[in-house]
């Protein structure tokens, strides 16, 4: 199997979704930081904006997560 196809398929696998879920929760502090400027700054603008990055962060832990649990529900050796 080439490096590429292993690269690929660890994308898919248990420790790649653990890994992405760990770099989006990382993702998550800058959020709170630039909500927390974006306070202190009282720019509404910028807080539009942070609070939609803080959305998102949400929304791809919680596709991470159900995609996890769908590799769990798919494994033989779980039973």
């Amino acid at each position: 199997m080439s490096a590429i196809k292993k690269a690929k398929g660890f994308k898919k696998s248990k420790p790649g979704l653990y890994l992405s879920i760990g770099g989006t929760v990382f993702g998550a502090f800058g959020a709170y930081k630039q909500i927390k400027e974006a306070r202190a700054e009282q720019d509404k603008l910028q807080l539009v904006d942070a609070v939609i990055s803080a959305a998102a962060v949400v929304t791809t832990v919680a596709l991470l997560v159900r995609e996890l649990k769908r590799l769990g529900e798919d494994d033989v050796l779980a039973d």
